[in-house]
């Protein structure tokens, strides 16, 4: 971070709970980052004051009657519109970092267009690396970017392995075990999660998150999502990464050494800890998240997964041995499938048997390019959408 100027920030899904943590990370470190580009979907009204407030004259947003009215009310500003608003506001947006907060594979092209154009980006977007981990990564290295984790697990082991130079890590890892809160569901009976309502799997016990990512932790598949993310991010092999359920989520991460030690990262659950982390790395700022109460902490709890009440787990695992489109197939079969339940079209207990049939069904590819990767996301797509419609 420069001391004559602030970075230039832009921030995709700026209206989601991510997107409105990282503004509040933007004002709490005072200066520190210019915001220049704000990219959302529908939500016209919040982006129009997200915009107001922090005086952004260039804005991405991808539904049309959206777009329409933040025309509207931004006349001066130069408005983005359509499925590849995010991607031209990246192209044409000179920034020092971007934010990837867009739920889903939806904001992979932009991002990669972040990192060719030299951006560090402070990736909260876990479907980035499960879906094109074999792009991403080879172009991080080869345009010389920082990729800072955002999500509170990967953040915990990036932040565990500062303790060594980098290029020990790779020797000195043992495995690193992501936790898990275990979701609305640790303890419901195996026969009333199938038909769980949608009220039911939004109530989360410790974080407060969107609705996708919420199902995502009801089922197990975020921590699915994210094994394959530390798979791309740590350069670790399936045997290297475990999961352990502890459900109070202070714990965030475990790294365990070749020399038996082990280190963690603790927290109170608020996303803004990780984000500010991301953007202020190598340094740290007064934060303003929420602090940890140790004398409120009466316990920390640790259990294996159920690998019954929680099958998606084995899906992350199988991905990182496939590899190719797997993980793109992987990541679009449970958006098409949390959709569905979302909308009520099919119980809680069909997400996570739509994504192993689209795994069986769907034939994996190369991951050569971009175009291969979200042929792959379409395929899935769809195939979840027709074992619905039967």
């Amino acid at each position: 971070m420069t001391a004559d100027r602030s970075r230039r920030l832009i921030l995709l899904g700026s209206t989601g709970s991510i997107g409105v943590n990282t503004l509040r990370v933007v004002e709490n470190l005072d200066g520190a980052y210019e915001v220049v580009g704000l990219a959302a979907g529908r939500r016209a009204d919040e982006l129009i004051e997200q915009a107001r407030k922090f005086n952004v004259k260039r804005l991405a947003v991808s539904e049309a009657c959206a777009a329409d009215k933040v025309r509207a009310a931004l006349p001066n500003a130069t408005i983005f519109a359509g499925p590849d608003a995010a991607l031209k506001l990246v192209e044409s947006t000179e920034a020092e970092m971007l934010a990837a907060a867009i739920v889903g594979s939806a904001g992979l092209p932009a991002t990669l267009a972040g990192i060719e154009r030299g951006m560090d980006i402070a990736l909260a977007n876990k479907e980035t690396l499960v879906a094109a981990g074999e792009l991403v990564m080879p172009r991080v290295k080869q345009h010389g970017v920082h990729l800072l984790p955002v999500d509170s697990e990967h953040s915990a082991i990036f932040q565990c392995l500062q303790t060594s130079a980098p290029e020990q890590n790779g020797r000195a890892i043992k495995r690193i075990v992501l936790t898990a809160s275990g979701g609305p569901f640790r303890q419901t009976p195996l026969e009333q999660i199938r038909k769980a309502t949608v009220k039911e799997a939004l109530n989360h016990p410790t974080w407060s998150m969107g609705p996708k990512i919420t199902i995502d932790s009801a089922t197990m598949m975020n921590k699915a999502l994210e094994i394959i993310e530390a798979h791309w991010l740590f350069n670790l092999g399936a045997d290297q990464i475990d999961v352990i359920i502890h459900p109070q989520s202070i714990a965030h991460s475990f790294v365990e050494f070749t020399d038996q030690s082990v280190l963690a990262q603790l927290g109170a659950p608020d996303m803004k800890t990780p984000i500010q982390y991301a953007m202020t790395w190598p340094s740290r700022a007064s934060g303003c998240s929420q602090p940890m109460d140790w004398a409120a902490l009466s316990k920390l709890e640790f259990e294996p997964p159920d690998h019954e009440r929680f099958p998606s787990i084995r899906l992350a695992y199988r991905v990182i041995e496939t590899g190719g489109t797997s993980g793109a197939v992987l990541n679009a079969a449970n958006e098409a499938a949390v959709e569905a339940f979302l909308g009520g079209q099919i119980p809680f207990g069909r997400i996570v048997e739509l994504n192993a049939e689209a795994l069986d069904a769907v034939e994996i590819q190369p991951a050569r390019d971009l175009e291969t990767i979200l042929a792959a996301d379409q395929t899935a797509r769809t195939f979840v959408r027709q074992r619905i419609g039967r």
